[in-house]
């Protein structure tokens, strides 16, 4: 066992560097995931939160995009691969976007339906569960819906956003190894190339670097929510808190 672990940390000073080493492989996860999840938030959020504050549509929303919770991720790099590679096939040689259609493009697509469910889903049941007493005083207060929305619902449902946030970004970046079995050159690749050549060292520091990146991801998120939550909400966005309880310790 120490000498396993003294290869891991051979392995780890010697392949750092590099067009194909773990930082700029790590770069790329992250460019991956982030773009995914961030897709994911930009429909999520102003969905969730418009059908959460009209109070409609909210439960055949949330049964249609929890679909992407539901299929599994690999069985959807599978299905959007040959759709990629024949989109690449018709477009001009000046647009190269979709390249050959392998790597980014099918493994982005299951990843952002595997962002979707959790941010729509807090986002919708954060803004629609606060108390309607506090938007009914922001009414007779004068704001119109729009204000109400982002002044009084928006802030009091943040816990909730971000845990879906963070929750999204942390599926995204465990599930994105996955993208190396579509050729994508992310730290998936270390998993995959070890398997394929019974490398134990390789795939156990691939993991190491996944997981790391995860726990980053989830810190990140713990500071963004320190930063971007009011002060009375930070601690009532726990898990065993219901939106009615943040909306109340906001009002006391």
């Amino acid at each position: 066992m120490i000498e396993f672990l003294a290869d891991v940390l051979v392995w780890f000073t010697e392949e750092w560097d590099g067009t194909e080493g773990y930082l700029a492989r790590g770069w790329r996860t992250i460019q991956l995931s982030g773009l995914a999840t961030l897709t994911a938030a930009a429909v999520a959020i102003p969905l969730g939160a418009l059908l959460g504050h009209y109070r409609r549509f909210g439960v055949s929303a949330v049964a249609v995009v929890n679909i992407g919770r539901a299929l599994p991720s690999f069985g959807i790099i599978a299905l959007a691969l040959p759709i990629t590679i024949r989109i690449a096939q018709h477009i001009p040689n000046g647009v190269p976007i979709f390249g050959s259609g392998l790597g980014f493009f099918p493994a982005y697509i299951a990843l952002f339906l595997l962002a979707l469910p959790p941010i729509f889903t807090n986002t919708y049941t954060g803004i629609r569960e606060v108390d309607p007493g506090t938007v009914d005083a922001a009414r007779g207060m004068g704001l119109t819906e729009g204000e109400i929305l982002r002044s009084v619902e928006a802030p009091l449902a943040s816990p909730l956003i971000i845990a879906g946030l963070r929750i999204s970004a942390v599926q995204v970046v465990a599930t994105s190894p996955l993208a190396a079995l579509v050729a994508y050159r992310g730290l998936g690749r270390f998993i995959v190339d070890g398997f394929s050549i019974q490398d134990n060292v390789q795939i156990f520091a691939g993991a190491v670097l996944v997981a790391l990146l995860a726990i980053f991801v989830e810190l990140f998120f713990g500071v963004v929510e320190r930063r971007i939550v009011p002060r009375p909400l930070q601690t009532a966005g726990s898990p065993g808190r219901r939106p009615k309880e943040i909306s109340a310790a906001a009002s006391n």
